[in-house]
């Protein structure tokens, strides 16, 4: 793998994996907030938050989908793959101060398509936050 090119479909194996990770702060919370336009109070107001189930402000969940992406786009495959399906369980919330890592391991090759399955986790510590599966389109060598 180079700067400008990730993985190749030939490259890739069953059980490789990849994380990405940030402890996540009031900056990511409100910067997640403005670019995608939600500002769902629970996010962004801790009176709000307090009222509600977890008791103060949480995470977007959306946060940790797009540290998978990252990982995707940046570690493996890397470079040059395409998202095709991404499916969430979103199982424990994210506060501000968490470490949140995502991690991606490769479940499943499908030639025929140059497609890659993989198994997609966020933790927090050793607490699984959100699990789910995603499918990429990755380039081959020819």
């Amino acid at each position: 793998m180079d700067d400008l090119h990730g993985y190749y479909f030939e490259d890739l194996k069953e059980g490789m994996s990849a994380s990405f990770g940030k402890t996540i702060t009031e900056a990511d919370i409100c910067t997640f907030a403005g670019v995608s336009g939600d500002t769902n109070p629970v996010h962004l107001h801790e009176e709000f938050a307090k009222t509600q189930m977890f008791g103060t402000r949480i995470a977007h969940g959306m946060i940790g989908a797009s540290f998978i992406s990252a990982v995707f786009g940046t570690k493996m495959p890397g470079p040059g793959c395409i998202y095709v399906n991404q499916n969430l369980k979103f199982r424990a919330p994210v506060k501000i101060g968490d470490t949140l890592t995502a991690t991606c391991t490769v479940k499943n090759l499908v030639p025929e398509k140059k497609f890659v399955e993989f198994e997609t986790v966020c933790t927090v510590g050793d607490k699984v936050v959100t699990t789910g599966d995603a499918t990429l389109m990755v380039p081959t060598r020819s």
